[in-house]
């Protein structure tokens, strides 16, 4: 009997089969798990947001670790506190760079049981300076849903009604990204709605005016067949957009896009992004090689989701350098 038991605790020792080794175009980043919106600061360095705080981090592209700054904006934001209880999360979801600022935009959605969290209606601007720390600049905008669904070539896309449901609700509202336009101004794409099915994106043609106080101007918005799947980041690289596409809620695994700004998305083929939960890229000039930012909130670390650590050192979030054909 004793033969047999040792016999057993050793094939099951052999089974056991070690952690895969991550792959070598992956980079680890700590102090943070939910990677959100990303913006380069120079060809090695970028801004990232974390859609569980406010707080703003700088990393190294290439040597990941821990963030380089890292500056907590609740304060700067004028957030409304409740007594012996923090600054509330304005769940900043989406980034982009246009010159020397750099633009942040939160869900503008409900909360997960369809209340409204007025903190949530937030766009705003930073300084994007590889030598320094980023600094407010002019007031966040708290107006822009307001502007969304005042704006007649919406009223076509059930905004009003979505604005009143979680964000995660079928047929719910939730802005997720964001990239400079080629024509200025900058893409607003929306995880949720899915108006037919479709990806919704919105041009908003005067970032620079919502953060002097003026109401937004928007262009003619479209919509994108992405399989399905709404935007869950935007950026661009090699002269094209590129678009990291997911479900309203949960469900199938994450795909990316090309867009060159016509009626048409192409899939990227030959990148595989199974594991990941991609939510913001980084990438500098006209290269095609894109660091990809994984969400890694529900990753799980010992025995608890990354997001569920107490301790900063324990939290990480994964990047994987992607060639974009």
């Amino acid at each position: 009997m004793l033969r047999r038991a040792l016999l057993a605790c050793f094939l099951a020792a052999c089974s056991r089969q070690p952690p895969a080794a991550p792959p070598s175009n992956e980079v680890r980043f700590t102090g943070m798990c939910d990677a959100s919106g990303a913006v380069p600061l120079d060809e090695h360095t970028f801004l990232v947001a974390d859609d569980e705080d406010n707080v703003l981090r700088v990393y190294d592209a290439t040597q990941g670790g821990e963030p380089l700054v890292a500056v907590d904006l609740s304060d700067a934001l004028q957030l409304p506190r409740k007594k012996n209880k923090g600054a509330p999360e304005i769940d900043i979801e989406a980034a982009t760079r246009v010159g020397s600022l750099a633009y942040f935009v939160t869900s503008h959605g409900r909360n997960s049981s369809g209340k409204p969290k007025p903190e949530r209606l937030r766009f705003f601007a930073t300084t994007a300076s590889a030598n320094g720390k980023p600094e407010l600049v002019g007031k966040p905008y708290d107006a822009l849903l307001k502007d969304l669904l005042a704006e007649p070539r919406l009223a076509g896309f059930g905004l009003a009604a979505a604005a009143e449901l979680a964000p995660k609700a079928p047929g719910g509202l939730n802005i997720e990204g964001m990239t400079a336009r080629r024509e200025g101004g900058v893409w607003l794409g929306f995880r949720n709605p899915l108006p037919a099915g479709r990806a919704l994106l919105v041009p908003l043609l005067n970032p620079e005016q919502l953060i002097e106080g003026q109401a937004a101007r928007f262009g003619e918005p479209l919509t994108l067949d992405l399989g399905g799947l709404g935007v869950r980041a935007l950026s661009s690289a090699g002269g094209k957009y590129l678009i990291a596409a997911g479900p309203f809620d949960s469900g199938p695994a994450a795909r990316l896009f090309t867009w060159r700004g016509g009626d048409a998305a192409a899939p990227v083929s030959g990148v595989d992004v199974s594991g990941y939960n991609p939510e913001g890229f980084f990438s500098h000039g006209a290269s095609a090689r894109v660091l990809m930012l994984s969400d890694d909130g529900s990753v799980r670390i010992g025995d608890k989701e990354c997001k569920k650590l107490t301790s900063p050192e324990e939290k990480q979030f994964r990047g994987l350098w992607v060639a974009i054909p």
